[in-house]
């Protein structure tokens, strides 16, 4: 049987999505903080095993990895000691549920030495698979594109980018990573240890958003580099907690670092096919003029 965590998250349902085009329901279980989710029950409606797992309660990781052959970890959405702590709680358990291979969503630019935190938590975790004693594979998904339409946010009603400066980010959307990690659970042990990044074709740095929005739409944006406390000024202003706006700019320093700039034709490869682009991300996110259809790049 193949766990999946996380799976009524933005990433995990996706994953289980695709992952019952490729096996068998009854070959598939989740485990989530809430089984009565709309999701989680959608999932049991088709046959799949749906269980309550949290991370903070060992006890409840341990019935929802019963039977395990794979286990994949989907990072949680915390970063620090509390992050790692979570991580290392559901590897441990899914060694002593007895699971052939732990696979994790890590990123790409993970390292001990990176300017963002969450990918030092993906460093931190990496270092605890190398030491659990069983076969895993950590899966270095691009940054996700859905972060760039955030941080455009803004944008949408000025057409000013205004944003700390930054670098090419191979940005990859979710829908895209999620198909790849059905592919890899289901052709198990395909890749071991760290995969080559899984990205988009190309890297792009929010000048070339901004240039490629305006193609999209037909409007004109505009890039402008903000000062950093400024920016952090702001978001703490509009009731973002200090210490995660000091987190949002370690997204940018990392980037201007290049720690997400080069692109791997890996996940290409997966699918079978050219990665979602951020032209027809942004022609879904800023809208398009009538009757302009999507292009893939």
């Amino acid at each position: 049987m193949i766990i999946v965590t996380g799976a009524t998250g933005q990433l995990g349902h996706r994953i289980v999505g695709h992952l019952l085009t490729r096996v068998p329901a009854e070959r598939v279980g989740v485990s989530v903080r809430d089984p009565e989710d709309s999701r989680a029950r959608a999932f049991a409606d088709r046959g799949v095993r749906v269980r309550r797992g949290d991370f903070t309660d060992t006890e409840s990781l341990a019935h929802a990895f019963e039977g395990a052959s794979q286990v994949l970890v989907v990072s949680v959405d915390r970063m620090g000691e509390e992050c790692v702590k979570q991580h290392r709680a559901a590897i441990e358990a899914a060694v002593t549920a007895g699971a052939r291979r732990v696979l994790y969503t890590s990123q790409m630019g993970a390292g001990a030495a990176s300017h963002f935190q969450a990918c030092r938590d993906h460093a931190a975790t990496e270092e605890i698979l190398r030491g659990c004693g069983i076969p895993f594979t950590s899966l270095r998904n691009g940054f996700y594109a859905a972060s760039a339409t955030r941080f455009l946010d803004h944008a949408r009603e000025t057409g000013e980018i205004l944003l700390p400066g930054d670098g090419p980010v191979a940005w990859t959307t979710h829908a895209d990573l999620a198909e790849a990690t059905a592919a890899i659970l289901a052709d198990e042990g395909r890749f071991e240890g760290p995969t080559p990044s899984l990205t988009a074709s190309r890297a792009l740095s929010f000048d070339d958003l901004a240039a490629l929005a305006t193609e999209v739409t037909g409007r004109t944006f505009t890039r402008s580099t903000a000062p950093e406390a400024g920016f952090r000024d702001h978001l703490v202003a509009q009731g973002v907690p200090a210490h995660y706006a000091d987190q949002v700019l370690g997204i940018f320093a990392a980037a201007r670092a290049g720690e997400f700039a080069v692109p791997d034709p890996t996940l290409g490869t997966l699918l079978g096919r050219e990665p979602v682009g951020m032209r027809e991300v942004l022609g879904e996110a800023l809208g398009r003029p009538s009757g302009e259809r999507p292009a893939a790049g």
